[in-house]
């Protein structure tokens, strides 16, 4: 305890002295806290029983032996009993005659620490004057006086009852406070709203869930908080509520992306009747992409199944059939006729192997080969290649406002994935129309590539099945199904993410994002970042590369294991716990043997999951600076 607050103790036991009440103050162990000098001099306690830690039951004792209640035959019972009243620590008061016949009341109220303090008041006087008052009123009734001092005991206890509501009255008000601390901090949107749909509670968490909506809400109708987008979807189901049903459901917002789950439950009032509904609203965004991406996965995996020894077949076949082409383009003074017969037959080869390349693309690992790309050079490349797929009345743009000249990711990959997506735009156009490609760096350092068009859009059924190796809605027409497929590919392998939709004035939208990797000037390799908390892989990235490595990024061990096969890893930075998708150590378990790992973690020393990455890997401790890891990196590379 630091001097002020001594001191301020010291006022305080000083005030308490000066009052003319006796007051106590013991804890939830029946400990004194404190008694002040008025209680040591009514109840004449030695000093030896005044020090604080002194048992509530010796002074009992005490009192009781000095006769403060008269004869009691078992004093150790007597005590007994009063300290398992004590124990209930319940508000109470009541008016005694002392052994000397003097009266005092006495006031206890609990704390809300625990413990409790008592305040004992003489009231000898106000009973001497009752007493005055009757033997001097003869002409009142013994009814009446009877009453009067009924009244006024009455009294007495109703201000004790009134500080007890009072007492109650501020931990209910702290109750209340903590609840709506907790409902605040609660990452999730709760409300509710009345039998008409407008909103009565909100812990203010909306905007959380659905930036684009406000934080003041009360009193507004939910299609107008919602917006039209949502309400779509909510109306419905909010009226099967008011009819006594739960519902819950999942929608994605189309301006943010993200996707909510919605749990809607009836508010019964006591008549039966639907008076509202209670509503929970949370960001299931990653689960739901998890989950996409597990079907998507095993969806792959079946189609390479069902594809992979048809292709090689295939592939066979072709290089025969190449391979006696050439022979016959060899032959001298062949007829033109058959000539022309034999450019036929290698087209139509080339295409039958570009188609092989195409199924063996369905592949569920694809191995990335990142290099540093000259973006004038790619950029010029790509517009001659989506230009001449493209009719000839369709409007082609491409526009790049990144400012780097050379940046480092797949560019045949890259480029069959964009490339994919303008016939897959100028195929929706039809025979006119306008498709726009555009190149940006977004604030959260990614590459961005987008491609829309005002063709027909997205429909309904290609929302949800777009990714779906092999889907397409060109019915008769012949498609593979694989453009949009094969965008994801690149996106997800190159550790970023694709989006895709309808633009609200007609038109698809489809949007990839990947790393914005500059070539490292030092040339310290390629390090792979795995941690699932965006800001502390953003700090530790920037220390990565002002030590001059390039760094790509995973936030999950399924993530980490699909960039091991990226050309040139030198190094893997790990966190130990990666959310709830795994370890440290299944990252280090899937890794090339000769690539080393560091192990970031704020775990304590003697934790097992600690120890165990201890005795095979490097292991930096939670918080750490830019000299502590580069102190580690310099220890690897010697």
């Amino acid at each position: 305890m630091n001097r002020q607050s001594m001191q301020l103790v010291g006022m305080i036991r000083s005030g308490l002295n000066l009052i003319s009440q006796a007051i106590s103050i013991h804890d939830q162990d029946l400990k004194l806290v404190h008694a002040n000098r008025r209680f040591q001099k009514m109840f004449q306690i030695p000093d030896v029983l005044m020090q604080p830690g002194t048992d509530f039951y010796e002074t009992l004792q005490h009192v009781a032996r000095q006769g403060e209640y008269g004869h009691v035959d078992d004093i150790d019972a007597f005590v007994e009993d009063k300290m398992a009243l004590a124990r209930q620590f319940a508000p109470h008061y009541f008016e005694r005659t002392r052994a000397n016949g003097t009266s005092i009341s006495v006031d206890g109220s609990p704390l809300d620490e625990g413990g409790w303090i008592t305040v004992y008041t003489d009231i000898t006087e106000i009973k001497r004057q009752d007493a005055q008052i009757r033997s001097q009123a003869q002409s009142l009734s013994a009814e009446l006086l009877e009453r009067s001092a009924t009244l006024a005991e009455t009294n007495r206890e109703l201000t004790a009852t009134v500080r007890a509501l009072e007492s109650a009255q501020q931990d209910l008000k702290v109750s209340r406070e903590r609840l709506d601390l907790i409902n605040r901090m609660t990452p999730a949107h709760i409300a509710h709203v009345d039998a008409d749909g407008f909103y009565t509670h909100s812990n203010g968490r909306l905007s959380s869930i659905l930036p684009d909506t406000e934080t003041d809400i009360l009193g507004n109708h939910m299609s107008t908080v919602l917006g039209d987008q949502i309400w779509s979807h909510v109306a419905s189901r909010l009226a099967q509520v008011m009819r006594g049903e739960e519902n819950v459901s999942e929608f994605r917002d189309e301006t943010s992306g993200k996707f909510v789950r919605l749990a809607m439950s009836p508010d019964f009032g006591a008549d039966g009747a639907v008076n509202g509904a209670y509503i929970l609203s949370t960001d299931v965004t990653e689960e739901v992409t998890a989950r996409d991406a597990l079907t998507y996965a095993r969806r792959r995996e079946l189609a390479t199944t069902l594809t992979s020894a048809m292709s090689h077949d295939f592939a066979n076949l072709l290089t025969i059939i190449m391979g006696e082409q050439s022979r016959l383009d060899a032959v001298k003074g062949l007829d033109p006729k058959v000539r022309t017969i034999s450019e036929t037959i290698k087209s139509a080869a080339k295409r039958g192997a570009d188609l092989v390349g195409r199924l063996n693309s369905v592949a569920p690992h694809m191995k990335l080969d990142p290099t540093a790309v000259n973006l004038a050079a790619f950029f010029k490349t790509f517009e001659q290649l989506a230009r001449a797929t493209l009719s000839p009345d369709i409007s082609f743009t491409l526009t790049s406002d990144i400012k780097d000249d050379t940046l480092i990711f797949d560019a045949g990959f890259a480029q069959d994935a964009l490339l994919n997506l303008v016939i897959n735009a100028g195929e929706a156009c039809g025979e006119t129309g306008t498709i726009t490609v555009t190149a940006s760096k977004t604030s959260d350092d990614q590459l961005q590539l987008q491609v829309s068009d005002t063709g027909s859009g997205f429909q309904d059924a290609a929302l949800d099945e777009a990714l779906n190796p092999f889907y397409s809605t060109k019915g008769s027409k012949v498609g593979r199904g694989l453009g949009l497929t094969s965008a994801y590919d690149f996106a997800k392998s190159s550790g970023g993410i694709l989006r895709y939709g309808n633009k609200a004035g007609g038109g698809a939208e489809v949007t990839l994002r990947i790393p914005y990797l500059l070539p490292s000037p030092d040339e310290n390799g390629l390090v792979l970042l795995v941690d699932d908390d965006d800001d502390v892989r953003r700090t530790v990235r920037g220390y990565l590369r002002t030590c001059g490595h390039d760094v790509i990024e995973a936030v999950s061990t399924d993530e980490a294991a699909q960039l091991m096969a990226v050309d040139g890893l030198t190094l893997i930075v790990t966190d130990l716990d990666i959310g709830g998708t795994g370890t440290g150590l299944d990252v280090a378990a899937t890794a090339p043997s000769h690539v080393p790992i560091v192990v970031i973690t704020g775990l304590p020393e003697d934790d097992p999951l600690r120890r165990a990455a201890q005795k095979k890997h490097i292991v930096l401790t939670k918080p750490f600076s830019f000299d502590d890891l580069k102190a580690q990196l310099d220890k690897i590379a010697k």
